[in-house]
């Protein structure tokens, strides 16, 4: 009986690797990518790590790298990132086409069947070169007889240089794999956090290899059944299958804090309308409706000294919906029984929750002629969005000029996504 083999391909450094993937020049040099309104650190290079810049550093404790080391930071390029990492994905379902896995942005699960003659660390190299020769984004990867296992052997592979970014556990003497289980801390083994790792630190469980050796009973009977599989994961036992298709979610979120401050209703207007519009286009992707909308809006809590007002709404929608104007028509509804005159805003967002299977809607009688129309439109402003970029067919009520929109004076061009921002060779 033939068992599995499991991959973790993951990304390394993803943002700078995409932005590095564009612009050659940033190449060994010291770069970051910023958050919302370069507020802080989301990626870093080796070079900048080697600085002592930390994850989710604020920026302005970083500014004094700048002239004497060079450091480079670039506000965060979400279209170019999501359409590099849909590119990745598609080559790697090329090497398991049946059993994929998108665990996040920057990695993915792959399965094989398990055969003797396969050389997985000659797999492993093929899979790295293959994807930085289509996409120009460096990857590692890991084989292992369990996922658990095989995001450690990831993990060797990003920073033992002689596996040359692949390793293959399975084929790992015993010393060798004991010696890395040990020199791993427990904290560091997937779905082991932080309070978990204070309590098994009690116990005398500080490695993944005394995590390896503890009873398994025991362990789920004291905490979960959970910790008891991640142990047999640990062994080389499978007990978590891939997710070939994701689980629908339960709510969608669309938030995010304004470039400057907001006073007027009609500016919180737009962005909420943009905000909405942004989460039903998730909605549909996801083949959901939404039965329930809340809207919130806040003024910043990082000025004591301002006036200071937060508040939220929600409601239940008449029919679930996946319909952008209905949908912009009750946040706008929810927004103006919210708005307070008088005080600097700093961030909006909405929620959609109760969320169902758009192949459950509800048959409405007398406006079936409607719903198959505006199901119509949705659809066609999806298709013109996904094809030429986003925005580029949207709602009046959204805004054209955006004042609020969340700072991005370093945002690299949209090389892919954008028509007006091609990388254009040069003869």
């Amino acid at each position: 009986m033939r068992k599995r083999v499991f991959a973790l391909v993951d990304c390394n450094n993803f943002y700078v690797s995409c932005e590095r993937a564009f612009n050659p020049r940033l190449a060994g040099k010291p770069l970051v990518v910023l958050s919302n309104n370069d507020g802080c650190v989301v990626a870093r290079s080796q070079e900048a790590k080697a600085l002592g810049i930390k994850m989710a550093q604020p920026w302005f404790q970083c500014q004094h790298l700048v002239k004497p080391h060079g450091l480079i930071a670039l506000s965060s390029n979400y279209a170019l990132y999501a359409d590099m990492s849909r590119r990745v994905m598609a080559v790697l379902a090329g090497f398991s086409p049946a059993a994929q896995e998108v665990y996040s942005i920057d990695e993915s699960f792959l399965a094989f069947s398990s055969q003797h003659d396969v050389n997985w660390q000659e797999r492993g190299i093929n899979i790295r070169e293959k994807v930085i020769k289509w996409t120009g984004l460096p990857v590692c990867v890991g084989f292992a007889p369990s996922k658990t296992l095989a995001k450690l052997a990831n993990h060797w592979a990003k920073t033992q240089p002689g596996f040359a970014g692949a390793c293959d556990y399975t084929a790992l003497p015993a010393v060798q794999r004991l010696a890395l289980l040990q020199a791993m801390p427990v904290g560091e083994v997937w779905g082991i956090g932080r309070r978990l790792t204070e309590k098994l630190g009690e116990l005398g469980i500080h490695s993944a290899a005394d995590l390896q050796a503890a009873d398994p009973a025991w362990l789920g009977g004291r905490f979960s059944v959970v910790l008891a599989r991640t142990v047999e994961e640990l062994r080389g036992v499978s007990c978590l299958n891939m997710e070939d298709v994701a689980s629908p979610k339960q709510q969608i979120m669309t938030s995010r804090s304004f470039g400057l401050p907001v006073a007027k209703l009609a500016e919180l207007q737009e962005a909420v309308t943009a905000y909405t519009a942004r989460a039903a286009e998730k909605l549909r992707a996801e083949g959901q409706l939404a039965g329930e909308i809340q809207v919130f809006i806040r003024t910043s809590p990082f000025k004591p000294d301002a006036h200071q007002y937060s508040g939220a709404l929600q409601m239940r929608l008449p029919e679930p919906t996946d319909d952008t104007v209905r949908l912009v028509k009750a946040a706008g509804f929810l927004l103006r029984q919210l708005y307070r005159p008088g005080f600097q805003y700093q961030k909006a967002g909405i929620l959609l929750s109760d969320l169902q299977s758009a192949t459950l809607r509800q048959g409405q009688l007398f406006d079936a002629a409607d719903t198959t129309r505006r199901a119509n439109l949705m659809a066609v402003m999806d298709q013109l969005n996904r094809k030429m970029g986003q925005d580029t067919l949207f709602l009046a009520g959204a805004g054209i000029d955006r004042s609020w929109r969340m700072q991005q004076g370093n945002r690299s061009p949209r090389y892919t996504t954008h028509w007006a921002e091609i990388p254009v060779a040069l003869a």
